[in-house]
Order: structure tokens, then sequence, then C-alpha cells
């Protein structure tokens, strides 16, 4: 699949703050790209950026093949941008606003009307249709920002934080929009909820202090988790001290430990060596050693252990 946005070095610096440090990814049609960090990274504004309307100090980003630095406009024109706290006109109805994106966006009437009709069924706009925008929540103006986003169905869409201020319904059904949109276009959301990389992404970039600290597919940032491949066993209290001491003798385990105890149940996990699976090995040592098992599942690894990993967490600096 042909890249439809390449980030190329692309560094941002505000005064004696650099808050984008040579930064370069690039998103293919039919990717989703997590952009994740911890306040402060520079999320924000290396999205801002990405979308032209904020000059680079270094670098650059092409997208569809147009460079930020020498044509921001024709950028703008081909993207759909929901920004931070989705500004809007707040004294414009839903319907005028959604009007006014489809004239600026040079769509016809008919065609207007008809793309109209799709977000605001997709959004679930309906209700609120002809009330001001200043009266919404905080989740139905967020849905109106993504609105606009996708109005004219642009080929590449660039979201910072599309799910902020929904409920878990709304949520869900906007992570499963993206994933559906994500098949044909080339997408960026920035968040800091980790389960909406496993629920919407085909791909993570952790960024921190402004710079990529990781890029990889969902299933590689889980294999950078300590609890990878993890085996989580639930035994009677009367055999967890024996079952730990079983589990500790079976090869590539680094460690076990024993969690909450309910209703005569223990919980044990049993953590491999990096890099090893056990399963196998630890269902043959409790079969053999006759302990009896309420329950055995073998975890992926934790999204917060490997983001805990990988950025320092500074509160300051750059959003």
């Amino acid at each position: 699949m042909a890249d439809l946005i390449e980030v190329d070095a692309l560094s941002k610096r505000f005064g004696d703050i650099l808050a984008v440090d040579n930064v370069s990814f690039s998103v293919a049609k039919g990717e989703v790209l997590g952009f994740l960090g911890p306040n402060g990274a520079g999320k924000s504004t290396s999205m801002r950026v990405i979308t032209g309307y904020l000059p680079p100090s270094s670098g650059t980003a092409r997208v569809l093949g147009e460079d930020i630095r020498t044509n921001p406009v024709a950028v703008k024109e081909k993207i759909g941008y929901l920004p931070e706290g989705a500004p809007l006109y707040g004294d414009m109805t839903v319907k005028g606003f959604l009007e006014f994106i489809a004239s600026i966006r040079n769509l016809s009437r008919a065609a207007g009307k008809r793309r109209i009709s799709d977000v605001v069924e997709r959004m679930g706009l309906e209700r609120v249709m002809f009330q001001r925008i200043e009266t919404l929540s905080k989740g139905f103006k967020r849905r109106v920002g993504l609105a606009q986003a996708i109005l004219h169905d642009p080929e590449v869409l660039i979201l910072d934080e599309p799910t902020d201020g929904l409920d878990p319904n709304q949520k869900h059904q906007v992570r499963e929009l993206i994933k559906e949109m994500g098949e044909s276009k080339a997408i960026i959301i920035s968040t800091h909820i980790l389960e909406e990389v496993d629920a919407a992404c085909t791909r993570a970039v952790i960024i921190d202090q402004g710079k990529v600290v990781l890029d990889g597919t969902p299933e590689q940032l889980h294999a950078k988790s300590p609890t990878h491949n993890a085996v989580v066993l639930r035994v009677g209290s009367q055999d967890g001290q024996r079952a730990t001491k079983v589990l500790r003798d079976i090869g590539h385990v680094s460690d076990v430990e024993t969690g909450e105890t309910i209703d005569g149940i223990v919980s044990l996990m049993v953590v491999p060596s990096p890099g090893h699976t056990i399963a196998e090995g630890v269902a043959a040592a409790v079969r053999e050693s006759n302990i009896e098992v309420a329950e055995m599942r073998t975890v992926i690894g934790k999204l917060d252990e490997v983001f805990r990993q990988l950025t320092v967490g500074e509160e300051a600096g750059a959003r």
C-alpha cells in the first residue's frame, strides 16, 4: 500500500522548548495509527504541524503528496481533521454548521445533502440537528466535530482524541467506525486510552518528550510487556503453596506471583522469561502433580506496562 502520510525528521520548537524532536513515521492506505504519549509528550503539536496548522521548525511532512511547508493549504483541503477540543461555532445549529462545512468543502447541494445525511446517521445526531451547538453536551459536541471531519469523505483523517467525552456505547460506535473507515483510508488517532490501540488501531507510535520511542503493531507492543504469554491459574487455596513450588521449577519461568484468594480459590500468575511460552509446561506440571485447577488462561500482556516502561511521564512541556 502507498504511504498517504509521510513524516520526515519533523521538529517543532517554541522558544527554548523543543516540543517535537526529529519525529519520522509513515501511514499507508488501510492503516489506523494510534499516536500515544503522556501529557506533554508533543502529540497534539505534532498533529497540528502534520495538518499544516503550525509550521515546522525543521523537517517536513507530506500528505497525499503535498508538502506541508510549501503547500499547507492543499494539505488542509485534502484531509479531515478533528482538533483537540473540537472548536465549533456555538451559535449555529448542528444542521447549519454541517451545511456550512459542506459549502466550504465545495460539495454540490445534492452531494452535501447526501453526505450530511450519512454522517448524521453514523454519528447519531438526528435528535440534535436543530439545536444550537453551544447547548450540546461535551459528547455531542465531539460527535459534531467528528462529523465535520468525515463530511467530505477524505482519504486521510487526523483525529485528536476522537472518543474524548463519549460514553462507553458511543466510544464503541466511534471505534468501530474508525476501523471500518481505516480499510480504505490512512488514519491517525491521538489518544491516551490504551485500549483504543487494541480496539481500533493496526499500528501504534509512542512518543515521549517529543521523540518516537516505539513504532509497531499492537501485537509487537504486547510482546514487550513483562507479562506477555504469562499463564494465570486459579487453584484451591490448600494447593497454593505446593502449586507455587511446582510452577517455579518449570523451565523458562522467571516468577510466580500470588494474587487474591476468593472463596477458597487463589490466583497465581506464572511469568515466563522474555521470548518464551510456558503454557504447555504449566499444564503438564499441574497435571502430573495432581493439582486441581479451577481456571487456566494465557495473557497477551498489558499495554500500560509497556507504556510505563517507555515513557518518563513528566507533565511539563508541549501538549
